[in-house]
């Protein structure tokens, strides 16, 4: 059920500065919109009820300055609320949200046609706590979601821009870290993984420099045991991308500052994940807590 704020609902402005949406470049660019008849069917079906209709603003994918959703009366309940950004079919999603019943969860992904597969599987699976947004997920966090408002943050496989001249085109930067700690209470958890080593490295660099966030792995899987040790030694990435791989001596290839978590047991292993695995590539999970 999406709303204009009452009285009592808090405003994602009150406390804190919400950083212009449109200052850095979209994160993704929108492929094909169109469905099949299907999913359409089920699109239409679902728009205002497990898909969130929101109102735009100058692209397809912003939100209305001004809107305003509240999640008790959406989702009928108060309970904890994560958010997964890139949701694409929704594997991860859909599997989390039938494993914790009482938390709910807002499944963030601008490409409608995954975003269909998504709204199809809930409706499949008659999972009551989850909901869609078809959007940009900085102007989701930004224009509906309070100071603290949310539990955790997951970010599983984003677009890595591999290419160096589109680097700037990654989700995860000083002005996207900002965001996450404004919706997020002390306490709360965000967590991130990728099969890209660069990307890796960056995030691992950008929010480990962060003073709002603590990395609760730090130290860990260094050495010889870290997977970026591994990609670096052996050049895994050029190799599951059919090029000649230059590797580097292992003295170089050495990760002395390791930080890598544990596989998150609640991330399912999805079919995008599985295939980067059979080309050889390595996963990369990260954990942060939110300090006080």
């Amino acid at each position: 059920m999406t709303s204009q704020p009452e009285t009592a609902q808090p405003d994602p402005s009150d406390s804190e500065t919400v950083s212009p949406p449109m200052r850095r470049p979209l994160s993704f660019v929108r492929r094909s919109n169109r469905l099949k008849p299907s999913y359409q069917r089920t699109w239409d079906a679902a728009l205002g009820n497990e898909l969130l209709d929101i109102p735009h603003g100058q692209r397809d994918t912003s939100v209305a300055e001004g809107f305003r959703i509240d999640w008790a009366a959406e989702f009928g309940r108060t309970a904890p609320i994560i958010v997964e950004i890139g949701s694409g079919s929704g594997e991860a999603v859909a599997h989390a949200a039938a494993e914790n019943p009482d938390t709910d969860f807002l499944a963030i992904e601008v490409y409608k046609p995954g975003a269909a597969q998504l709204v199809s599987r809930i409706r499949r699976e008659g999972l009551s706590n989850v909901r869609v947004a078809v959007a940009n997920a900085p102007e989701v966090l930004d224009r509906l979601f309070a100071p603290g408002q949310l539990a955790e943050v997951w970010i599983f496989f984003p677009d890595p821009w591999h290419k160096k001249k589109h680097n700037k085109r990654r989700l995860v930067d000083e002005d996207f870290i900002a965001r996450l700690a404004r919706v997020l209470p002390p306490g709360g958890v965000w967590r991130l993984a990728t099969d890209w080593s660069g990307y890796a490295e960056q995030m691992r660099a950008l929010i480990g420099a962060s003073p709002q966030f603590k990395n609760p792995h730090a130290g860990e899987r260094a050495g010889a045991d870290s997977p970026l040790t591994q990609v670096r030694l052996h050049d895994l990435d050029a190799i599951s991308m059919g090029r000649q791989p230059a590797p580097l001596p292992l003295e170089e290839a050495l990760d002395d500052d390791g930080g890598w978590a544990p596989r998150f047991p609640g991330r399912t292993q999805t079919d995008f994940e599985t295939k980067a695995l059979a080309v050889g590539r390595r996963i990369f999970d990260l954990t942060y807590i939110r300090e006080p």
